[in-house]
């Protein structure tokens, strides 16, 4: 398996963390005054996503500047 296809299923998988937090969040707000760690919950997966999501939005522009690396040496 490549580093792409390991960053593009890691990052399909916290898709799915983050979505279950988001809903346990509005569910526990739903009920009452629900503790910190569930509000705080959805940061993680958040920030994980924005790095495994600008890793993928990179790797096009880092392919073509190692063809066009090659072709010059």
């Amino acid at each position: 398996m490549t580093w792409n296809n390991v960053i593009r299923q890691g990052h399909r998988w916290l898709a799915l963390i983050f979505t279950a937090t988001v809903i346990a969040n509005f569910v526990a707000m739903a009920l009452g005054q629900p503790p910190a760690w569930i509000v705080y919950s959805p940061l993680p997966p958040l920030f994980l996503l924005m790095f495994s999501g600008l890793t993928m939005f990179a790797l096009p522009y880092a392919a073509s500047w190692r063809q066009g690396r090659r072709a010059q040496g």
